[in-house]
């Protein structure tokens, strides 16, 4: 049977702005605030968490564009950001000296705007013209507007693009490409572009030719624009689901089809073709399995004849996160158990030769290639590239690295933000409903075991193969690990700590997996005597929070509390809510009988009865979240308030799927969360 909406009294709370709904907000804020936001425990939180988001010593977060690093740097002066650059050797010094080109304040108070950065796509190669994106409050949806980086203004007569979710990449100087919402029929069924326009500088954007189209029924349409000196190529693509895509390489006026497996990303870089699999792939007497990746030379994939070479094949514990790319070196930044290395392949001489970097364990280390590609062989930065490194207890350091050197010169190294001197890493592993292996990390503090549990904080995700890697957490480390908390760290099926394979697993028809192996990490918690179930809190966004939503209600005697941010939670009707068309390939369509009947096992919204004895929960969502909608979280709220549990409820206004505009609205909500805990889980 087709799902209905009959049984549904909230579907009202669906109507984001609506005077009823937001009136039911402000009322629910208020009791949450006035219960868990009005005690100097809450205030110590905030001022904490407030230092750590302002801390003027954070490593800034760079972007190379031809000479110049880039940042949009946000502190307490500057909520919403500057936009600024500097020179390498400059960054390089204690004391970098910033050009500031935009001030997101200050627009927003001359223009009376909640204006948040969303990006920047420049034309280059001297990079002089940018088309920068604003959103307002921080939803997905953005204005796109031309800016001057030499006068440091926007084009009165530049590219201008209404509020939409648009994607945008220069052609020349005079003509773009767009991506954006032009009118009935321009979007897809998810809500993203369905076609694609070449405008022209000076005409009307409704009259730019459409040049590409994708299907109604598809997640989005894309084009891609390569500018490397001789090898420029522009590529377009749409996305039959979330993992698969089809790929068109535009010749003179004619589109060639890319020959590829559908759900393979392909990439073109110089002369050479990179195939990543996420499903496993045969060719006369060869063989690769999912989560590979592959290279050929490009003018014999575009002939029909690739070659292909494995440049990595995963094993049962070794998978490939992602990769990155400088002038001649792939970086491949691998997972071996769910801690991280680097994979150094470089072509020479005809062949491909590998060094590794591996940090300590439990670590994360992250290279990202700063090549330009527009300057092509000239680029003095061409075999330079980014190392990011960090672990649960150690402060991240930024260092500068060579593909064809073993120098490493460290640039940046964030200060210790708290104590972890009495404070260690562990690995478990627990053992799942059919049996698998599901590691986790626990960070807790030192001494005997076996005179205390602890209270204990145990977080997941489990979808669309995302990984959940070591990191410092300054929030974490001040809100739970240094007032005497431990942390879990899951890393389920769903995920992609082991892989396409591993991701796999738990979608559609499997997706209870993902709950089963959330379930077992804290029942193996439970079961060494690190915790009890009065003292275990779970935690989870988005596909986090559906995964703590339904996990809750299948094992409510596991946990003494919950924290749910930005959930998906009615599964009836998420297909129907903003881009929730486009995750059907994580969960399936509840419109079909067969998979309704799997999905309607788990869903929070249809499975929370009145007779259950719940934990007690902290709903956390944003008003201008126009990815998830925020319709999920108060409609669980009201049902579950209704039946008599024990639910606080708050939504910021602004903030989209991150739920938070800047690091004051951010360390107010991390603050009510933190606070939430410590007032209701038992203490040791």
């Amino acid at each position: 049977m087709t799902p209905s909406d009959q049984d549904d009294p909230y579907l009202w709370l669906e109507d984001i702005d609506s005077e009823q709904s937001m009136a039911w907000v402000k009322a629910q804020n208020k009791i949450t605030l006035a219960s868990f936001a009005s005690n100097k425990a809450f205030k110590a939180l905030q001022d904490e968490f407030q230092e750590v988001l302002d801390n003027a010593q954070r490593i800034p977060q760079v972007t190379r564009r031809g000479s110049w690093f880039y940042n949009l740097w946000q502190d307490g002066k500057n909520p919403r950001g500057v936009w600024r650059r500097t020179s390498l050797e400059s960054f390089k010094s204690k004391e970098p000296v910033w050009e500031v080109l935009l001030d997101l304040d200050e627009l927003g108070r001359s223009e009376a705007k909640s204006w948040v950065w969303a990006g920047a796509t420049c034309y280059g190669p001297d990079y002089k013209r940018c088309l920068i994106q604003l959103s307002p409050g921080g939803s997905d949806a953005n204005i796109v507007r031309e800016f001057d980086v030499e006068t440091r203004s926007f084009l009165a007569q530049g590219f201008h693009i209404p509020e939409a979710k648009t994607s945008v990449e220069w052609i020349d100087i005079d003509t773009i490409y767009v991506a954006s919402q032009h009118g009935p029929n321009s979007l897809t069924d998810a809500g993203y572009p369905r076609t694609i326009r070449r405008w022209k500088r000076g005409s009307p954007l409704q009259e730019a030719e459409v040049v590409f189209e994708a299907k109604q029924s598809d997640v989005a349409a894309w084009v891609q624009v390569d500018a490397t000196p001789g090898y420029e190529r522009t590529i377009f693509g749409r996305m039959p689901d979330f993992f698969s895509s089809e790929q068109f390489l535009l010749q003179g006026k004619t589109m060639l089809a890319l020959q590829k497996p559908p759900d393979a990303q392909l990439r073109f870089w110089y002369e050479h073709v990179l195939l990543e699999l996420r499903s496993p792939m045969l060719q006369k007497d060869n063989s690769w399995p999912a989560g590979s990746l592959l290279v050929s030379s490009a003018s014999s994939f575009l002939a029909g004849k690739p070659q292909w070479h494995a440049l990595f094949k995963p094993s049962p514990s070794r998978s490939l996160e992602n990769y990155s790319l400088t002038r001649s070196s792939i970086l491949l930044n691998v997972l071996d158990q769910v801690s991280a290395e680097v994979e150094i392949l470089s072509f020479k001489q005809g062949r491909w030769t590998k060094r590794q970097l591996k940090p300590s364990r439990y670590s994360q280390i992250v290279a990202r290639g700063i090549h330009d590609s527009q300057q092509g062989q000239g680029d003095p930065l061409g075999e330079s590239f980014l190392l990011n490194v960090s672990d649960f207890l150690n402060p991240d350091r930024l260092q500068l690295a060579n593909s064809h050197s073993e120098t490493i010169e460290t640039l940046k190294a964030l200060p210790t933000l708290f104590d972890a001197s009495q404070m260690m890493v562990e690995q478990g592993f627990a053992t799942s409903k059919d049996g698998t292996s599901i590691p986790y990390f626990l960070v807790r503090p030192q001494g005997n075991r076996e005179q205390a549990t602890y209270p204990t904080l145990l977080h997941g995700y489990g979808g669309f193969q995302i990984s959940e890697l070591p990191r410092y957490s300054a929030v974490f480390g001040r809100g739970w690990l240094a007032r005497g908390g431990a942390l879990a760290i899951a890393n389920i099926r769903g995920g992609g700590e082991f892989g396409p394979q591993w991701h796999q697993a738990a979608m559609k028809a499997n997706k209870q997996k993902s709950y089963d192996d959330f379930a077992a990490v804290a029942n193996d918690l439970i079961a060494r005597g690190v915790t009890s179930p009065s003292q275990l809190a779970i935690r989870g966004g988005s596909n986090g929070g559906l995964l703590v939503g339904s996990v809750m209600l299948q094992k409510p005697d596991y946990f003494a509390a919950v924290v749910c941010q930005v959930p998906l939670l009615d599964m009836k009707r998420y297909h129907l809510l903003l881009a929730g068309a486009s995750w059907m390939a994580e969960y399936g369509n509840p419109e079909i009988a067969d998979e309704w009947a799997w999905i309607s096992a788990y869903s929070p919204y249809q499975n929370v009865k009145p007779q259950q004895k719940l934990p007690p929960i902290l709903l956390m969502t944003s008003t201008r979240d126009d990815r998830v909608h925020p319709g999920h979280a108060r409609k669980m709220a009201a049902r579950m308030l209704e039946q008599g549990h024990r639910v606080s409820y708050y939504e910021n206004i602004e903030g989209g799927h991150g739920g938070a505009a800047d690091s004051s609205q951010r360390a107010f909500m991390l603050a009510l969360e933190f606070s939430f805990l410590w007032q209701t889980i038992s203490p040791r």
